[in-house]
Protein backbone atom coordinates (compact mmCIF):
# COMPACT_ATOMS: atom_id res chain seq x y z
CA UNK A 1 0.00 0.00 0.00
CA UNK A 2 1.33 3.32 -1.13
CA UNK A 3 1.31 6.44 0.94
CA UNK A 4 -1.93 7.69 -1.04
CA UNK A 5 -3.52 4.58 -1.23
CA UNK A 6 -3.32 4.86 2.83
CA UNK A 7 -4.81 8.59 2.64
CA UNK A 8 -7.36 6.66 0.40
CA UNK A 9 -8.10 4.09 2.69
CA UNK A 10 -8.15 6.29 5.97
CA UNK A 11 -10.58 8.63 4.50
CA UNK A 12 -13.00 5.48 2.97
CA UNK A 13 -12.37 4.10 6.92
CA UNK A 14 -13.75 7.19 8.39
CA UNK A 15 -16.79 7.69 6.02
CA UNK A 16 -17.77 4.23 5.88
CA UNK A 17 -18.15 4.09 9.85
CA UNK A 18 -19.61 7.28 10.03
CA UNK A 19 -22.47 5.95 7.56
CA UNK A 20 -22.70 2.65 10.18
CA UNK A 21 -23.12 5.19 12.73
CA UNK A 22 -25.60 7.05 11.47
CA UNK A 23 -28.04 4.32 10.01
CA UNK A 24 -27.39 1.88 13.00
CA UNK A 25 -28.29 4.93 15.51
CA UNK A 26 -31.70 5.81 13.18
CA UNK A 27 -32.87 2.35 12.63
CA UNK A 28 -32.06 1.45 16.32
CA UNK A 29 -33.65 4.68 17.30
CA UNK A 30 -37.04 3.80 15.07
CA UNK A 31 -37.07 0.10 16.10
CA UNK A 32 -35.87 0.99 20.06
CA UNK A 33 -33.78 -1.70 19.98
CA UNK A 34 -30.25 -1.16 21.26
CA UNK A 35 -29.62 -4.95 20.27
CA UNK A 36 -30.17 -3.93 16.32
CA UNK A 37 -27.98 -1.09 16.45
CA UNK A 38 -25.20 -2.69 18.02
CA UNK A 39 -25.56 -5.79 15.19
CA UNK A 40 -25.59 -2.63 12.76
CA UNK A 41 -22.72 -0.69 13.63
CA UNK A 42 -20.72 -4.24 13.92
CA UNK A 43 -21.64 -5.27 10.29
CA UNK A 44 -20.43 -1.92 9.45
CA UNK A 45 -17.33 -2.51 11.08
CA UNK A 46 -16.92 -5.46 9.58
CA UNK A 47 -17.81 -4.29 6.04
CA UNK A 48 -15.39 -1.78 6.49
CA UNK A 49 -12.46 -3.60 7.66
CA UNK A 50 -13.26 -5.68 4.74
CA UNK A 51 -12.69 -3.11 2.36
CA UNK A 52 -9.92 -0.98 4.10
CA UNK A 53 -7.68 -3.62 5.46
CA UNK A 54 -6.27 -6.25 2.64
CA UNK A 55 -3.59 -4.57 -0.02
CA UNK A 56 -6.45 -4.46 -2.89
CA UNK A 57 -5.00 -2.58 -5.99
CA UNK A 58 -6.80 0.14 -5.66
CA UNK A 59 -4.64 1.27 -2.55
CA UNK A 60 -1.37 0.60 -4.58
CA UNK A 61 -1.95 2.63 -7.43
CA UNK A 62 1.42 4.88 -7.22
CA UNK A 63 4.16 2.93 -5.87
CA UNK A 64 7.23 3.97 -4.40
CA UNK A 65 10.63 3.85 -6.28
CA UNK A 66 13.82 2.63 -4.58
CA UNK A 67 16.47 3.53 -5.40
CA UNK A 68 18.89 0.53 -5.70
CA UNK A 69 21.82 -0.49 -3.22
CA UNK A 70 24.76 0.77 -4.96
CA UNK A 71 22.72 4.32 -5.61
CA UNK A 72 21.93 4.33 -2.15
CA UNK A 73 25.37 3.83 -0.99
CA UNK A 74 26.31 7.26 -3.36
CA UNK A 75 24.29 9.01 -1.27
CA UNK A 76 25.28 8.50 2.50
CA UNK A 77 22.69 9.29 5.45
CA UNK A 78 23.08 12.67 6.57
CA UNK A 79 24.73 12.69 10.20
CA UNK A 80 23.00 14.03 13.41
CA UNK A 81 24.74 17.34 14.68
CA UNK A 82 25.03 17.30 18.65
CA UNK A 83 23.41 20.56 19.62
CA UNK A 84 25.07 22.45 23.29
CA UNK A 85 22.20 24.73 23.49
CA UNK A 86 19.89 22.20 25.64
CA UNK A 87 22.68 22.60 28.66
CA UNK A 88 22.39 25.90 28.41
CA UNK A 89 19.03 25.92 28.69
CA UNK A 90 18.59 23.22 31.07
CA UNK A 91 20.81 25.41 33.62
CA UNK A 92 18.65 28.07 33.19
CA UNK A 93 15.95 26.13 33.78
CA UNK A 94 17.46 24.44 36.81
CA UNK A 95 18.17 27.80 38.31
CA UNK A 96 14.65 29.43 37.19
CA UNK A 97 13.49 26.39 39.11
CA UNK A 98 15.33 26.77 42.17
CA UNK A 99 14.55 30.74 42.62
CA UNK A 100 10.64 29.14 42.25
CA UNK A 101 10.85 26.95 44.93
CA UNK A 102 12.53 29.25 47.21
CA UNK A 103 10.01 32.10 46.69
CA UNK A 104 7.50 29.43 47.41
CA UNK A 105 8.95 28.30 50.80
CA UNK A 106 9.82 32.05 51.86
CA UNK A 107 6.13 32.55 51.51
CA UNK A 108 5.28 29.52 53.54
CA UNK A 109 7.34 30.46 56.04
CA UNK A 110 5.97 33.89 56.59
CA UNK A 111 2.35 33.08 55.98
CA UNK A 112 3.17 30.46 58.69
CA UNK A 113 4.55 32.92 61.16
CA UNK A 114 1.46 35.07 61.28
Amino acid sequence: MDWQGQKLAEQLMQILLLIAVVVAFVVGYTTASFRTMMLIYAGGVVLTSLITVPNWPLFNRHPLKWLDPSEAEKHPKPQAVVVSSKKKFSKKLVSVLKIIVSLISLNQMTTFCY
